[in-house]
């Protein structure tokens, strides 16, 4: 008897253990072409798009980036009429954000990536690694589904994203935002 409880307790776990590890976050990759000047960048960003709605430390990458253009990496509810699929309705600045514009680096939901002024925030900012004009990053962020006391993804119809978005020099600028949407599990 005791080995037959030993040998169902060994194939429940490890049925636990799979669909835990079949739960992870899986990544997408967003893309978008924009000019700036005389020059064209094909920016790309690669993030999760599940993630546990109580919270989770996420790596995102980005490549194809303006590097004289700083940009904060953050977690935001998506704007009403922006479609993340579609970059001609991205006119809206993505907000409210996790954390805020935490130019400081206290929430751990965003990151600042530039390569002039990374060295005012260095527990939230880092350069660009740079290569034939173009910046890329690397960074981890904090997400989590309540961005606010009134705002919750997945509640509301608000939807969310990882989304790239030009810094406080030139935050009215659109060129900039790209979305990987992420839906809470």
């Amino acid at each position: 008897m005791r080995t037959v409880t030993r040998s169902a307790l060994t194939l429940a776990s490890a049925a636990v253990l799979t669909l835990g590890l079949a739960s992870t976050a899986s990544a997408a990759t967003a893309h978008r072409t924009v000019t700036d000047g005389t020059r064209t960048y094909a920016l790309s960003l690669t993030a999760p798009n599940t993630a546990s709605a109580t919270g989770a430390n996420v790596t995102v990458t980005g490549s194809g980036y303006n590097p004289d253009q700083g940009v904060y990496v953050g977690f935001c509810a998506i704007p009403a009429g922006v479609d993340p699929a579609d970059p001609g309705t991205w006119n809206s600045k993505p907000t409210p954000c996790l954390g805020g514009q935490d130019e400081t680096g206290t929430t751990g939901a965003s990151h600042w990536v530039n390569s002039d002024w990374y060295w005012m925030s260095p527990s939230n900012s880092s350069p660009f690694t740079e290569s034939g004009g173009l910046g890329s990053f690397s960074v981890q962020i904090h997400v989590k589904a309540k961005i606010s006391d009134t705002v919750t993804c997945g509640q509301a119809g608000v939807s969310c994203a990882i989304v790239t978005r030009a810094d406080h020099f030139d935050s009215a600028d659109r060129k900039y935002d790209v979305y990987v949407p992420v839906t809470f599990q």
